[in-house]
């Protein structure tokens, strides 16, 4: 009786776990209750929790979306959606009445599952409109009205005071600038955001954040104040970095909107009534540092009853508005921090301190000492072979940070509108005594994006690998893909970005970082279609017909990474978003092409590839750089193709598909003998070719056989550079030779993924050989060692040997892949995602006979999975023979493989071989 009554209360919670599907998760324009949408046709998203039952899948979804009318004290339904029978769980285009600027929306849905039941209505979450039009904005543009130090240039303070004249039910701060900005509020920061506003094609878009502020400000008076940085606005930036680039002043635009109890509301706005000064930010540049003189000081400039009557007026500008957009993707904010690692005296004499990790963002600094003494920190991301700081490959770039004592006790300092790439820190001027631990810390600064991936092996430099891969997407996506993070550079490179896109979809949601960078790649790109190297372009003048842009693999950002985006997060918008700038671009190169055959203009080529000084043996891997802008030339056109079928352009689907034909009819007529030999007898060569499918049938296996030739040739080593790197260990395993891909992948010499990681690296590195093996660098003209370009290869470690990857007909995971590739020694592999639908899991594991393989489904979603298994092999799924289980389907088996399908629900297969006849 005792088991009974234990038992009893078990199953009926299992009953009600089993019985009923929650909602959770609920998005608005994928962002957790976001208050600053622009956009008339919001979108939701949602996951289903199945409380542990499989095959779960949503068969009808209701919303219902309401307004609160705080006056009225009751809520407005503005749309219900009805029942609706879909098993669509992401981006649900709201379709109710028009939305109002600065309005409070609240949404709860409902689902049925595939046994007809109904869960209870989700928790409610919320979104909130920003300014809609241009109108919306009654602030002012404001710059300072003293006259500027035009060489140091120190950030401008402005304040306001105003009052609060009833109980506040909410309030919302919109702010922009040109230049950076920081806001307080009665002596406390809005928000926690850094480098805003970011970084856009400031005369096309510039975005405006939203905070709410309702717990900032009180009963009666009240005052507002906003410091500002030269920022990437007017700083210096590019290429020998000149100043002024979007305009010389630097200004601010500032809107409060308050709504009170009793439904009235108040707008405080930036206008003539503002004062302005300076303080202690005496200079601030992206490259070069800033100084902080904490002499200069104002306290309490931002509160109430400061004495402002010494302070400069304001000029009121007239700046454009109709640009300002809201801002969705996420902000710049701190992440990890780090302790020093070890503080030591170089053989130069110099103070240095090492944090173990190279790292983007800044170190906050303690010290006490005397009023006037100043204290420099310099940044550095290596060591030289001597053991002294290392600063050369920043080329022009300070990166030095300056800080003024002003007496009296401790005081701690961080720099601002600026950050530093690093992994040690020179110390001069450190009032006396020894640098200790306590008194710094390092705080990595990168976009807010949630992580997503996790990988794992059995191999523990792979496992550093994947360590890097992360750190240097952490390092570069500030804002905008950059590609490097320290030295006189930190531009939008659109061929970094392409390469690594979907690597970085695997480890961080990188969707609204992508959609908000993509429209600048739109916004900047030449009227006659062609794309500029950098995205913002700060080296060309975007409104030109032409400029510096169109090399083959960079160009071509604009068609891969909206695919990518797509095939990861399912999201048709960023389609429709991008599908001008994708064609304009496909134009450009048909433009430029003779016969459908595109041989003019510059590339880079396969940058960075493996190259000796002396070529006379021919060994340096120089793929022709017009064979491979044919190749990208076809992939683009190919991807247009896909998007226009997805987007229903049929008409365009038949026109380029009929291209495609002749880009790839020329390339095989130029480049490719009969027997398949290409006249560039390169890995990058034959990557490309096969990668994207300009090769016959007859001639594809023996390509990839001339490749791994090619690959022994070079003692199993790989030679690609940034266009070939990314497919290479993807077409190696498409075409049965996953041995020699584990092979490259675990190399660990000169030119390899692991030399870095065996040299000491903490993140990607741009050469393959930064730090050469008797500890010299490369030249220092070009050489970061924070560069995340051939960080790709983690897409090939999701995907290939954890296996997971979605249907390119049911994209953003909806229909999930399983096939993991066992090899390389590797006793297990283990690699978890979150999807929008939840998370996808992959673990396996060899051990002696037995190979095991654990998934997870998220609900709503179904997969194929591969189990590795050879034939006679017994194949299991929690301890029961596969065959006896209902709810798994057996497909047809691979080589290699026994496919199933399954729905949503965890799994844990294995497969034992089986034992030789005769034996018991």
């Amino acid at each position: 009786m005792k088991k009974i009554f234990f038992l009893l209360p078990a199953l009926l919670i299992s009953g009600f776990l089993y019985g009923q599907v929650k909602v959770t998760h609920l998005l608005t324009e994928a962002q957790n209750d976001p208050i600053n949408i622009d956009t008339a046709i919001p979108r939701f998203s949602w996951q289903l929790d199945a409380g542990g039952k499989r095959d779960v899948m949503q068969t009808a979804y209701e919303i219902k979306v309401t307004s609160y009318a705080y006056l009225k004290k009751d809520k407005h339904e503005v749309w219900n959606s009805g029942k609706v029978m879909s098993d669509q769980s992401v981006y649900v285009p709201y379709k109710g009445e028009g939305l109002l600027s600065g309005q409070k929306y609240y949404w709860q849905v409902r689902v049925w599952d595939n046994s007809g039941k109904a869960s209870e209505w989700s928790e409610p979450a919320s979104w909130q409109t920003g300014m809609l039009t241009a109108a919306d904005w009654k602030a002012q543009w404001i710059s300072p009205g003293y006259a500027e130090d035009s060489v140091m240039r120190p950030s401008p303070l402005f304040r306001k005071e105003f009052s609060i004249t009833r109980r506040i039910a909410s309030a919302t701060a919109y702010i922009t600038s040109h230049g950076l900005y920081e806001a307080e509020i009665n002596g406390h920061r809005v928000g926690d955001a850094y480098l805003t506003p970011g970084w856009t094609s400031y005369n096309k878009r510039l975005q405006y954040q939203a905070y709410d502020v309702t717990s900032l400000l009180t009963d009666g008076k009240n005052a507002v104040g906003a410091v500002l940085g030269n920022g990437w606005y007017r700083g210096y930036i590019g290429f020998n970095p000149k100043p002024n680039l979007y305009g010389k002043d630097i200004a601010l635009l500032f809107q409060l909107e308050v709504t009170y109890t009793d439904g009235s509301k108040a707008t405080i706005i930036s206008d003539g009534s503002w004062k302005s000064s300076t303080g202690p930010v005496r200079f601030a540049e992206i490259y070069y540092g800033a100084t902080i003189d904490d002499n200069m000081q104002q306290k309490n400039w931002s509160v109430t009853n400061f004495d402002d009557s010494k302070w400069s007026g304001v000029k009121v500008e007239d700046f454009r508005k109709d640009i300002l957009v809201a801002t969705n993707n996420e902000p710049v904010r701190k992440h990890e921090t780090f302790k020093p690692l070890k503080i030591f005296t170089t053989p130069k004499g110099e103070k240095v301190i090492d944090f173990g990790q190279n790292l983007v963002g800044w170190v906050q600094l303690k010290a006490t000492g005397n009023k006037g003494d100043k204290i420099t920190l310099s940044h550095a991301e290596v060591i030289d072979k001597a053991g002294n700081f290392y600063t050369e490959n920043l080329r022009t770039a300070r990166s030095q940070d300056v800080y003024i004592l002003k007496g009296g006790g401790e005081e701690t300092f961080e720099p601002q509108f600026t950050w530093q790439g690093f992994r040690y820190i020179k110390v001069e001027g450190y009032p006396p005594g020894d640098l200790k631990p306590e008194n710094f810390t390092a705080i990595a600064l990168y976009s807010d994006m949630a992580p997503t991936g996790t990988f794992s092996c059995s191999n523990t430099l792979v496992n550093q690998l994947q360590h890097n891969i992360q750190w240097g997407q952490k390092g570069n996506f500030l804002d905008v893909p950059t590609d490097c993070p320290q030295r006189d550079e930190r531009l939008g490179w659109t061929g970094d970005a392409q390469a690594f896109s979907r690597t970085a979809s695997y480890n961080m949601n990188v969707h609204n970082f992508f959609a908000k960078w993509l429209k600048d790649v739109s916004a900047d790109q030449y009227k006659n279609g062609s794309i500029p190297f950098v995205i913002p372009n700060v080296i060309g003048k975007t409104d030109a017909v032409d400029g510096p842009g169109g090399s083959t693999g960079w160009a071509d950002v604009c068609t891969i990474v909206p695919w990518n985006m797509y095939l990861a997060y399912g999201d048709k918008r960023i389609l429709e978003d991008q599908y001008a700038s994708m064609k304009a671009w496909v134009e450009f190169m048909k433009g430029k092409s003779q016969n459908d055959l595109w041989a003019t203009g510059f590339h880079f080529g396969d940058w960075l590839f493996y190259s000796v000084n002396d070529d006379t043996d021919g060994s340096s891997a120089i793929t022709n750089k017009y064979l491979i802008a044919q190749c990208f030339y076809a992939y683009s056109t190919q991807l247009l193709i896909n998007a226009a079928t997805v987007l229903g352009k049929s008409d365009d689907v038949a026109t380029y598909t009929n291209l495609l034909a002749k880009i790839k009819a020329a390339y095989l007529n130029e480049y490719v003998t009969p027997n398949g030999l290409i006249s560039s007898d390169t890995q990058t060569a034959y990557v490309l070719a096969l990668q994207f499918d300009m090769l016959p049938e007859n001639l594809r296996q023996q390509a990839a056989d001339r490749l791994v030739k090619n690959i022994r040739r070079y003692d199993d080593h790989l030679t690609t550079g940034f266009l070939g790197t990314p497919y290479l260990c993807r077409v190696l395993s498409n075409f049965g030779h996953a041995d020699v891909a584990y092979q490259l992948l675990l190399q660990d010499t000169y030119p390899s993924w692991l030399y870095p990681v065996k040299m000491g690296a903490t993140t990607i590195w741009e050469r393959w050989d930064g730090i050469k093996p008797d500890g010299t660098f490369e030249d220092a003209s070009m050489n970061s060692y924070n560069h995340y370009a051939y960080g790709a290869i983690g897409d090939w470690m999701y995907r290939v040997i954890a296996g997971i990857d979605t249907k390119t007909d049911a994209p953003g995971y909806k229909q999930i892949v399983i096939k993991p590739t066992l090899g390389g020694k590797l006793d297990f592999a283990s690699a978890d995602y979150e999807t929008n639908y939840g998370k996808v899991s992959s673990h396996w594991k060899v051990a002696k006979d037995t190979t095991s393989l654990d998934v997870a489904i998220p609900a709503n979603t179904s997969a194929t999975v591969y189990i590795p298994a050879k034939n006679g092999d017994v194949v299991m799924e929690s301890g029961k023979l596969l065959t006896s289980n209902a709810e798994i389907k057996i497909l047809a088996p691979e080589t290699g493989y026994i496919v199933v399908s399954v729905g949503s629900g965890l799994y844990q297969f294995s497969s034992v071989a089986a034992k030789p006849t005769g034996l018991q």
